[in-house]
C-alpha cells in the first residue's frame, strides 16, 4: 500500500499496490502492520456500507465525540464519491481546513479519517456504495455533526441542491 498525505495532518489517501497478471490483479486494502508504522489506528472494530439510490445524495458531516471517537478507513466499492474531511482537533494546525477528492470503483482510492475529523460525501452517480472500516462501534449517544454548508468551512460541494436528511440538514453551524 502506499500512503500519501493530505494537506490535512494525520490524513492520508491509501492506494493499493498492485500485482498484476492477464488475470487482473491483487493488492492490499489494509494491513495492521504498514497502519501503525504510518503512525494510524490499526483497529478495525466495525465496518459499514452506506448504499445510495440517487446522484447528489449528501451525508455528513459526521464525527463520534470522545471517549469514542473514531479513525475511519472510506472507500468506494460501486458509483462515485466526493469524498469530504474536515480537521475538528482543537490545537491541530489544520484545524477547521477541510480536505476533499473523489473516490470511485475504479480508482479504488480510500481515505484515512482520523480520530477528530468530520467526515462526509455526496454521491456523484446514482446506485453509489461506500464501505467504512471503523476504529470504534458506533455510540448513538456521542454521534455528532457539523453543518455542510457552514460558511466557516465554505467547503465546495460538485452539487449545489443536495438530498439530504432531516439530521444532517439541522446539525449546528460552528461556533
Amino acid at each position: 500500500m502506499k500512503f500519501v498525505p493530505t494537506p490535512l495532518a494525520g490524513a492520508f489517501v491509501v492506494e493499493i499496490e498492485r500485482l498484476e497478471d492477464d488475470r487482473g490483479f491483487f493488492g492490499r486494502s489494509f494491513c495492521q502492520e504498514e497502519f501503525r508504522a504510518h503512525g494510524l489506528s490499526p483497529v478495525v472494530a466495525q465496518c459499514n456500507v452506506s448504499w445510495n439510490r440517487r446522484r447528489g445524495t449528501l451525508r455528513g458531516l459526521h464525527f463520534q465525540a470522545s471517549p469514542h471517537a473514531e479513525a475511519k478507513l472510506v472507500r468506494c466499492t460501486r458509483g462515485v464519491i466526493w469524498d469530504v474531511i474536515v480537521d475538528l482537533r482543537e490545537g491541530s494546525p489544520t484545524r477547521l481546513r477541510w480536505h476533499a477528492l473523489e473516490l470511485n470503483a475504479e480508482n479504488r482510492l480510500a481515505l484515512y479519517v482520523p480520530e477528530g475529523f468530520a467526515h462526509g460525501f455526496q454521491t456523484l452517480a446514482d446506485d453509489s456504495e461506500v464501505l467504512y472500516q471503523m476504529s470504534e462501534a458506533h455510540h448513538p449517544n456521542l454521534a455528532r455533526g457539523v453543518r455542510w454548508d457552514d460558511p466557516a468551512l465554505a467547503i465546495k460541494w460538485p452539487l449545489s441542491v443536495p438530498i439530504l436528511s432531516e439530521r444532517d440538514r439541522s446539525y449546528p453551524l460552528l461556533p
